[in-house]
This record gives structure tokens, C-alpha cells and sequence, in this order.
């Protein structure tokens, strides 16, 4: 039998009515505040950083995947709002949360920023609300974590609220696919949460998917980025060996992704960067490690993927002493410090690594990334330099870390007399003392 609360909450979604609360701004919860507000829905965005807020209700978007003019649109349409005051989430019929989920430094989940939004919610949670974890997590957070802490009311889950786990998998910066067009994966506590969540996400999306639990949905994120993080450390190492038998192992994955069938091209790089891949991997294996199980690949991936960053500084080394130059004292200039091309997100990146055990061992560093202004490096600030004025410095090596196409590699090329390119993007060009990862 139905729940009493699913009818009138499915007919609020159905007719737009639904009020919907995301909490979280950044690069999942905006576009997907503006996704909620374009099907037609009153949404409002909760954020602690009132410059986030302030700039949504300026019609100004922060976020290189969400446009200005769209954005704009939803304010002025009086569809979306944002602000700080989480009281107001008592006035929501579903709310989706979308907070980081980063690492300790011992490796273990903090999922403090999870328990800080599901304390607001359950401070003004009522009858019918529905109430989706979107933060990428280990299986069971759901059921552990968050439901303990919403039914410590008197409420019952699937009956007097509802509860789901929709995994977000955002890719920032990619031009074909986007909050919209990305499959939305939906499991909840129970029947009636997964009917309600698939319904909210089926009004604004093209395809929703739904699985039996939300332990089903959990573990798919982590299935999908950890399929990614050790397929680039197995890459990363045949690059390592390629190196050692003087083999170009880029010419050997393009002749390999030739095959029709059997073969997925993977791409190797000074290391992992981002919100997801580097730290997925590792909630997956914390979880297992709970339950008695040793995550034997993932480790190995991640320690593989971990040591990209030193063997780029052991590159630049050896690049250096073609010249006749020690890496103590040169000038090394990094082009790109974001983790991906054509975004601005710092986090995780290689690039820092990079930087810092450069600057460890005695090279002078600067770096140019046109999304990337200003730089914090110990108790320092770092500019990001004109690329033209880079390469007028006439620095000892340039390195290649992050591929934005914004770069005028050949310029580059003309320009620079020693270069270390750990991804490939110098592959058409030809004339500089070039060394490929």
C-alpha cells in the first residue's frame, strides 16, 4: 500500500508545485539548482558562503558550466534564490544535498560537511519532505549516517519522509554531457522513497535510472570512478616501463585503441587531480577494510597514481642535465595548475604536487593558467603570468601539467628551449628539446 504522504508529494512534483532546497553551490549543486529552476520549480539554493549566495541572486554564475544568462534568467523569472539561513528548509518539499566529501589525512572519509547539512535538515524536517544525499560516499552512509539522524524525530523513513541516494557525477568542463543529459542513478530506503526521488529527478533530466537500495547507488559512483582510478594507474605504470625500455607509449595506446572490441583507451599524466577520482577509491577500500575485505588493486592504483607527481619532478631532473643545469636553482615554469583542461578547480591536482616538490628541492617556480589567477603556496600568493611574458622570460624548462586549450602550443614550442610535456600535448609539433612522460 502507498503511503499517505507519497500521493501528495508525487502530485507537487508532477505539477511543479514542489518547492526544491539544494544545499551546496558549487559545481553540483549549481547547475543543478538552475536544472531544478528551468523544469519550472521554485527552487532555493543554501550555501554557508554568502559570496556564493550573493553572487546566485546577482544573476552572476561562478561556475564555468553554468552560464550567466542562464542563470540570470531563473533569478529574474523569480525561480531561484539563494541564501544562508538553513531554517528556511522547513519551507522545502524535497531537499538535495551536495557538500564536499573530502579525505583526512589519514585517508579516512570526513563526512563532516554530510553530518553538518542532515543536522539542518533535521532540525526543521516535517511530514512528506523528501530528502536526496547526492555526495559522492561509501556504501551505507545513507542508512548509517543520515537516516539514523533524520528518524531521531519520532518520523518513520518511506512512510512519513522519504529518503534516497542519487549519485551526482558531474564533469566539469565537459562540453557534451551535463547535469541534463547524464543518466541519473536513484535508489532510496524503500519503495516509496526511490518512486518520489526518481519522480523529482525525471521531471528535470533525461534519463533516470533506479536501483534497489541505496547502498546499490552509493556503490555505483564508486564502481565508476574507481574503474577510472585504476585503469590510469595501470597506464601510468606501462608508461613508467615504456620509459625504461625506451618505447614511446603514447605511439603504443593509439596503435592499441585500433581494436574494435576489448580495449578502452587510458591516458597516462603526472597524476590524479579532482573532487572525485583521486579520493573515490579510497572510501571504497576504507569501507571494505571495515567489513574484513583488502582492496588489493585500488591500494596498488592509488600508490602507483600517488608517485606520478615525483617521477615528473625525476623527468624535469633529467631534462635538466641534458642542458648541463641542476634543478636546484633553475627556473621551472608550469603551464596549467588546474587537475583538467578548460576548468579552474585546483583541487587535487598534480600540479600542486608538482610545485611543491620543485620548490623542496631548490627550483625557482612560476606557472601560467588562464583559469587559475592567484595561487596559494605556503605564505606566499602566486600570479599566474602572461604566457607570453613566460616564455620571454626565457626560464630553464617549461613544463606541460594540465592541457588547456587556451595554450598556444606551438608558441610554446618556438619559444621555450627545454620542455617536459606529461600530456602529450606537444605531439604535432616539433623543434624544442622536447621530453615526454
Amino acid at each position: 500500500m502507498t503511503p499517505p504522504n507519497t500521493t501528495s508529494t508525487l502530485e507537487r512534483i508532477r505539477a511543479r508545485q514542489a518547492r526544491v532546497g539544494v544545499i551546496g553551490l558549487g559545481y553540483v549543486g549549481l547547475p543543478l539548482v538552475v536544472e531544478f529552476a528551468r523544469a519550472g520549480f521554485d527552487v532555493t539554493g543554501f550555501d554557508v558562503d554568502a559570496s556564493k549566495t550573493e553572487q546566485i541572486n546577482a544573476g552572476r554564475s561562478y561556475i564555468p558550466d553554468v552560464a550567466d544568462a542562464d542563470l540570470a534568467a531563473c533569478v529574474a523569472a523569480g525561480r531561484l534564490r539563494a541564501t544562508t539561513d538553513m531554517s528556511q528548509l522547513a519551507e522545502m518539499d524535497a531537499i538535495d544535498i551536495c557538500v564536499p566529501t573530502p579525505l583526512r589525512k589519514t585517508k579516512d572519509p570526513d563526512l563532516s560537511y554530510v553530518v553538518h547539512a542532515v543536522e539542518a535538515v533535521a532540525a526543521t524536517l516535517r511530514r512528506g519532505q523528501l530528502v536526496i544525499l547526492e555526495s559522492t560516499t561509501y556504501p551505507g552512509t545513507t542508512d548509517e549516517v543520515v537516516q539514523p539522524m533524520l528518524v531521531a524525530k519520532g518520523f518513520t523513513a518511506d512512510v512519513d519522509f522519504f529518503l534516497a541516494f542519487s549519485p551526482e557525477r558531474v564533469d566539469p568542463g565537459n562540453p557534451q554531457f551535463n547535469t541534463k543529459n547524464i543518466p541519473k542513478i536513484v535508489g532510496g530506503v524503500g519503495p516509496a522513497s526511490t518512486e518520489v526521488a526518481a519522480a523529482l529527478y525525471g521531471a528535470t533530466v533525461q534519463h533516470v535510472i533506479q536501483v534497489t537500495s541505496t547502498r546499490v547507488a552509493e556503490m555505483v559512483k564508486l564502481l565508476e570512478n574507481t574503474f577510472r582510478a585504476v585503469n590510469i594507474g595501470l597506464v601510468n605504470e606501462i608508461a613508467l616501463m615504456c620509459h625504461k625500455m625506451n618505447i614511446d607509449v603514447w605511439e603504443v595506446i593509439d596503435a592499441a585503441k585500433t581494436k574494435p572490441f576489448g580495449f578502452m583507451p587510458f591516458y597516462p599524466g603526472p597524476g590524479l587531480g579532482g573532487h572525485c577520482i583521486p579520493i573515490d577509491p579510497f572510501y571504497l577500500s576504507w569501507k571494505a577494510r571495515q567489513s574484513g575485505f583488502e582492496c588489493r588493486f585500488i591500494e596498488l592504483a592509488g600508490q602507483v597514481n600517488g608517485a606520478m607527481p615525483e617521477y615528473v619532478v625525476q623527468l624535469i631532473t633529467e631534462a635538466l642535465n641534458s642542458k648541463k643545469k641542476a634543478l636546484n636553482g633553475s627556473r621551472v615554469h608550469l603551464f596549467g595548475m588546474a587537475y583538467k583542461p578548460n576548468v579552474g578547480d585546483v583541487r587535487e591536482s598534480p600540479a600542486l604536487d608538482i610545485l611543491e616538490l620543485l620548490t623542496r628541492q631548490g627550483a625557482v617556480v612560476s606557472y601560467t593558467d588562464p583559469y587559475v589567477a592567484t595561487l596559494a603556496h605556503g605564505a606566499e600568493t602566486l600570479q599566474s603570468i602572461a604566457e607570453r611574458d613566460a616564455l620571454a622570460a626565457a626560464h630553464d624548462c617549461y613544463v606541460v601539467c594540465t592541457n588547456h586549450d587556451a595554450f598556444d602550443y606551438a608558441a610554446i614550442v618556438n619559444g621555450a628551449g627545454l620542455i617536459v610535456d606529461t600530456r602529450n600535448a606537444l605531439k604535432s609539433h616539433t623543434g624544442a628539446a622536447i621530453f615526454r612522460l
